[in-house]
C-alpha cells in the first residue's frame, strides 16, 4: 500500500512539475513580443467580458418578453443562474487553490501587460464568465451563427488573458470547462426538474 502511495505521488508531482514547465513555455512565447496596439486590443477583449455577461443575459429575457416566448424568458434565468455559479465556484477555486499568477512567479519573463488583480491565477475567472456566457447563448438560441460567433469571442478572452501575463493555459482551460460545465448543469437540472 505504501509503494502504490509513493507511485501516486511521485506521479502526480512529475505530472503537475511537467504541466507547469510546459504553461510556463507556453506562456513566455505568447508572452514576449512587443505589440502595443494588439495589447490594446486585448485589454479591451478582455475588459468587454463584465458588460457581455449582463447584457446577454438581459437580452435573452427581452427577446423571449418581446416575442411572448416562455421559453426564451426562462433561457434568460438560467442564463442569469449558469453565470452566477460559474464565477461563485471559480472565485472559491481560487481561494482553495492559491495558484499565484504568472508575472508574479516569474516576474523576469513574464510581462504583466493587464490591470493588477487579485493574487491568485486558477482558474481563469473572465475565461469562465466567457465561455459560461457562451453557452448560456448557444443553449438559448442553438443556431450555428450564434454559437460559432459566442464561442470564437469566449476563446479570445481566454488567450487575451495569457497575452495579457494574468494566466498560464491551464488556468484558461479549467476556466472555459468550468464556463461549459455550468451551463449544460443549469440546463440539464431545469429539464430534470420540469418533467417532475
Amino acid at each position: 500500500m505504501k509503494k502504490n502511495s509513493f507511485i501516486l505521488f511521485i506521479l502526480f508531482f512529475s505530472l503537475h512539475f511537467y504541466s507547469q514547465n510546459l504553461d510556463y513555455k507556453v506562456l513566455k512565447t505568447m508572452n514576449q513580443s512587443d505589440m502595443p496596439c494588439w495589447d490594446k486590443t486585448m485589454k479591451g477583449v478582455s475588459f468587454s467580458v463584465y458588460p457581455a455577461m449582463p447584457v446577454s443575459v438581459v437580452g435573452i429575457w427581452t427577446h423571449g418578453f418581446i416575442t411572448k416566448d416562455e421559453v426564451m424568458m426562462r433561457n434568460g434565468y438560467k442564463s442569469a443562474v449558469t453565470i452566477a455559479f460559474a464565477v461563485a465556484v471559480t472565485s472559491g477555486l481560487k481561494y482553495t487553490v492559491n495558484r499565484t499568477r504568472p508575472y508574479t512567479e516569474y516576474p523576469n519573463d513574464i510581462i504583466q501587460r493587464g490591470k493588477t488583480e487579485g493574487p491568485y491565477s486558477f482558474p481563469s475567472g473572465h475565461t469562465t464568465a466567457a465561455f459560461a456566457t457562451a453557452t448560456a447563448v448557444s443553449l438559448s438560441y442553438k443556431k450555428w451563427y450564434v454559437t460559432v460567433p459566442a464561442y470564437a469571442y469566449a476563446g479570445l478572452v481566454g488567450y487575451s488573458r495569457m497575452r495579457l501575463g494574468m494566466h498560464y493555459g491551464t488556468d484558461v482551460l479549467g476556466g472555459m470547462l468550468i464556463g461549459i460545465g455550468s451551463g449544460l448543469l443549469t440546463w440539464q437540472l431545469d429539464k430534470a426538474f420540469n418533467k417532475k
